[in-house]
């Protein structure tokens, strides 16, 4: 059996008891999460949701997800998780593209997902914070054991960008995510069903999905779920729920190392703490460690590699600022524009091979032959190599910015931008920020004879994408830098002091 939720039902029968997802006063045991996504499943087939169907859900960090999550994948359906903070117009397009059969929303969610599935024509069931309801099952048949899947079948579909052209979707399948999942929790954090982990970090997000769900479901550990991150209600949960494995980005650990409840909190059982999305300041690593008596592990993965590919383990050596080495089953190289090796300590493009690599673009085989010419995934990142094999970034081959741990891709924005009569050009770039890791800022310049302040852009742009997406700063220019074809240089943008 190669269905992913094959590990849901191995762990049901190791560990019926053992609490599985916890949030705040609410428990489920690893014996309820299997019978409740048992009945989603039976649910989706019952509506006529076949195997490789895309079926999605936008949740927050609920225990409805990972119900909702197990029953399409038992059900045989691929998944496609989006954040909850996405607007109509964000959702409408996601539908769209995957071609999705239906899709789940948080019935306290607002009205984006209603109105992009009435948009689309694609069915919305609105869940509660425990999943549906015994009305929205309908009394199906409950379908506990997993639908056969293949290796190659896509398991979930995550949606992610390049700086030009729309979102495209990460096809992860049903072996990219169980190998790379068992590697996370056996050889990487090395967990077992007596852990506690965090479940802070977003669960439609493949950091929180794989090192998180997944990762917990494999060894049959606890993930204990916060909604949305708050470092006092993260501090508290880590103290209440003894929660041993602490999973975030950087802001995150900065936000919990600054806060004035810190010094009085008793984070006595942390003993692993993994960090990734953006490079990890050494100062702030150092002083987490020392704080609260636990070690820190950088690593560094990408949607399109399930995420993880590197790491820094437990039981080596962990170089200060570096994103580790690969871990088994991947192989990952640093090359020159041309796919040849540079040497040592000298800067290239990480190039990924292994078995937690993509397996395309959904329905975008020029972007996937662009994306893996050779077999090779290139990452767009720019790292160097030492001779002890542990690699570490240098730059962002692409313009992505990673705004406390959220992706945010430029061209989405820019995208929003045009839509304003006023606009003529516009560039979206990252800021450095002390709390966000990066800020979203955008240099415009208008039509002539056409009228604007930065004001009135930047609340355009606010009704048009998720919050965190909307550039804080925003600033007029009379002309944006172009190269020798027109090309906008985004590189060449800088904001004003």
């Amino acid at each position: 059996m190669t269905n992913l939720a094959a590990n849901l039902v191995a762990t049901a029968q190791a560990h019926p008891d053992r609490t599985a997802i916890k949030l705040d006063d609410v428990e489920l045991s690893y014996a309820d999460l299997h019978r409740a996504s048992a009945a989603v499943a039976g649910m989706l087939v019952e509506r006529g949701i076949s195997p490789g169907d895309r079926v999605g859900i936008v949740l927050p960090n609920l225990p409805a997800f990972p119900i909702l999550f197990h029953g399409a994948l038992l059900a045989g359906a691929a998944v496609v998780p989006m954040n909850p903070l996405l607007k109509d117009r964000e959702v409408e397009y996601y539908l769209r593209d995957s071609e999705m059969s239906l899709v789940f929303g948080w019935d306290a969610g607002g009205d984006a997902v209603p109105a992009a599935a009435q948009a689309v024509g694609v069915p919305a069931v609105l869940v509660g914070p425990m999943g549906p309801d015994a009305e929205q099952l309908g009394g199906a048949a409950p379908v506990p054991e997993p639908v056969e899947r293949d290796d190659s079948d896509t398991a979930v579909i995550l949606y992610t960008s390049g700086t030009t052209g729309q979102p495209k979707g990460a096809e992860l399948t049903h072996a990219n995510l169980r190998t790379n999942t068992a590697t996370t929790s056996k050889s990487v954090l090395v967990i077992s069903h007596e852990d506690v982990i965090m479940g802070c970090l977003p669960l439609f997000h493949v950091f929180g999905l794989t090192c998180g769900l997944n990762a917990a479901v494999d060894v049959g550990a606890t993930l204990t779920l916060i909604p949305r991150f708050d470092p006092a209600k993260a501090l508290a949960v880590v103290a209440r729920d003894r929660v041993t494995v602490f999973e975030g980005v950087p802001t995150m650990y900065a936000a919990m190392l600054h806060h004035p409840d810190a010094d009085n909190a008793d984070m006595s059982t942390l003993r692993t703490c993994a960090s990734g999305g953006s490079a990890m300041p050494v100062e702030i690593m150092r002083a987490f460690e020392e704080k609260f008596g636990c070690i820190v592990l950088e690593g560094y993965g990408l949607s399109e590699t399930s995420p993880v590919a590197s790491f820094n383990q437990p039981h080596r050596e962990r170089k200060p600022g570096s994103i580790g080495f690969e871990i088994p089953g991947c192989e990952m190289r640093v090359v020159d524009d041309e796919g040849r090796d540079v040497g040592l300590d000298t800067p290239g493009e990480i190039a990924i091979r292994g078995e937690n690599v993509m397996k395309g673009y959904w329905r975008r085989p020029d972007a996937t032959a662009e994306a893996i010419p050779d077999g090779w995934f290139r990452t767009g990142d720019i790292a160097t190599k030492d001779a002890d094999g542990y690699y570490f970034i240098v730059d962002r081959k692409k313009d992505l910015i990673i705004r406390g741990g959220y992706n945010v891709y430029p061209r989405e924005v820019e995208e929003a931008l045009y839509e304003h009569p006023a606009v003529a050009e516009a560039a979206v770039i990252g800021i450095p920020h002390p709390e966000w890791g990066e800020e979203v800022g955008a240099a415009v310049a208008l039509k002539p004879g056409e009228k604007a302040d930065p004001e009135e852009l930047r609340d355009f742009v606010k009704e048009r994408v998720a919050a965190y997406k909307y550039p804080r700063q925003v600033w007029l220019v009379p002309e944006l830098p172009k190269g020798p074809t027109g090309k906008i240089l985004r590189r060449e943008v800088r904001a004003p002091e």
